[in-house]
């Protein structure tokens, strides 16, 4: 049994999957789900699990060194969510953002139901 940080065994087993320059999509329960990529869903209902709670988790276990976002998230709640966490955000359109999805590592769906509350993660390295 782990002693903590992600328990999810379907997250654990594809995070430890990821190498660097590797696209992690962190996404609303809203944001089409691409064929093809690797899912992990943890949309439970509404608002459960939350886009921050499975951002902070995946901060506690995984490098990223860049984040892409889509221009609507300008202004919003969801923007200060990734502000607070990203030195920098890259800012493309919600249709590139769904369309850069398709190339991704791993798309986790969580429960959160803020529009725009998606973000492209580019993995990093630890050294």
């Amino acid at each position: 049994m782990k002693k903590g940080g992600i328990l999810n065994a379907g997250l654990n087993s594809a995070i430890s999957r990821l190498g660097h320059g590797d696209i992690v999509i962190v996404a609303d329960c809203g944001l089409p789900i691409p064929r093809g990529v690797t899912v992990v869903d943890l949309a439970l209902v509404h608002g459960v699990p939350r886009f921050e709670q499975v951002l902070d988790a995946l901060l506690g276990e995984v490098v990223f060194e860049a984040c892409v976002a889509a221009t609507e998230i300008r202004g919003t709640e969801a923007e200060s969510w990734l502000s607070a966490r990203f030195g920098e955000i890259q800012f493309i359109s919600h249709a590139d953002l769904k369309q850069m999805a398709t190339s991704a590592r791993v798309f986790i769906r969580t429960g959160e139901a803020t529009a725009y509350a998606n973000a492209a993660l580019t993995c990093g390295v630890p050294f």
